[in-house]
């Protein structure tokens, strides 16, 4: 087996890599297995909200999820000079970039929380299935996400390929939940 640029020779890199690939897979399992074994409770509200109202809710707010990602991916572009015409980004650019993610993750957690309790983990067709393991996949590679921003001996494409992972998951999920709903419970 060939390994990836920058991790030959250097075992402890490729343990890194799959100990954030490990925290990832066992996250995402984590969160399927909890949303396999409960029942769901079709009646369960989001913030006082029911029915249609919940679903609604979910759908603005993951639509302000997915303008944080975007501006996520601007940020993250800017801070690593990817930014076509951008120049290097000022002093704040990557406090904004986390205060970003904190916000994202935490706007996440009432939305996924109300997803896993009131219908769980649903593989009964595409889009649910598609809906469902995205939201698990999200939260695992968050995880795995965190623990590679927090090493300095990765290699230089761990990072951008785990927040572009991130920023592909919300798409999914905003395409197949907060679309769905905007456009009359149908995907387009």
């Amino acid at each position: 087996m060939t390994l990836p640029e920058g991790t030959r020779g250097n075992p402890s890199v490729g343990a890194r890599l799959a100990l954030a690939g490990g925290l990832a897979v066992v996250v995402a399992a984590a969160v399927f297995a909890v949303g396999r074994v409960h029942t769901p409770d079709y009646t369960m509200g989001l913030f006082g909200r029911s029915g249609v109202a919940a679903i609604r809710l979910k759908a603005q707010l993951a639509t302000v999820i997915l303008v944080l990602a975007a501006a996520q991916l601007g940020l993250a572009l800017w801070m690593y000079r990817r930014l076509p015409g951008a120049g290097a980004a000022p002093r704040p650019v990557p406090v904004l970039h986390r205060l970003g993610g904190a916000t994202l993750f935490l706007l996440s957690l009432p939305v996924a929380a109300q997803c896993v309790l009131a219908y769980g983990v649903d593989l009964s067709g595409p889009r649910v299935a598609a809906h469902s393991l995205a939201g698990c996949f999200f939260y695992g590679a968050f995880a795995a996400k965190v623990l590679i921003v927090r090493s300095r001996r990765l290699p230089r494409w761990g990072l951008p390929v785990a927040g572009g992972l991130l920023v592909t998951l919300i798409v999914v999920l905003w395409y197949s939940a907060a679309l769905w709903y905007f456009a009359g419970f149908q995907l387009p």
